[in-house]
């Protein structure tokens, strides 16, 4: 199994706090990014930075990231050279399992205003769940997106 980094803010707290208990709970290597207490007035850059720092230099590693609509934690995130950070706030699953098999995101971004805890669950474990196909059209669309520069 991949090594999963997490983090979150004030938002994606609470969220945050019981993903890293089911991921644990079902066997997963989680590596909390922080925060590990609730900062209403914390930024969400300082804690999705880490995340994505941390896939952008493994790429065996998946991240999950949380904020409020998980918008502007995924702009953050894709900002790392080799990051694909795909955002997810509810309805349906379907989208989680193109962009793992089409642009091999290895970063979910989830939106904690707008999705319930069971919902987060199935989506998280779809989404760890579901392999790249590893199509050469696929292959070679990443290709092109890695060549831009960071």
């Amino acid at each position: 199994m991949a090594k999963i980094f997490i983090s979150s803010d004030h938002a994606g707290f609470n969220l945050k706090e019981v993903l890293v208990s089911y991921l644990k709970g079902i066997g997963h290597d989680v590596l909390d990014k922080g925060p590990f207490t609730l900062d209403l007035n914390d930024d969400y850059p300082d804690f999705i930075s880490l995340v994505a720092a941390e896939v952008s230099k493994d790429s065996s590693s998946r991240g999950i990231i949380l904020g409020g609509s998980g918008q502007g934690e995924a702009m953050v995130a894709n900002r790392f050279k080799g990051v694909r950070a795909s955002v997810f706030y509810g309805g349906t699953l379907d989208m989680i399992k193109v962009t793992r098999e089409h642009n091999d995101s290895n970063i979910l971004s989830l939106g904690a205003r707008f999705m319930t805890e069971d919902e987060a669950k199935a989506a998280v474990k779809l989404w760890l769940d579901t392999p790249f196909t590893n199509e050469e059209r696929h292959v070679r669309r990443i290709h092109k997106i890695d060549e831009y520069p960071a």
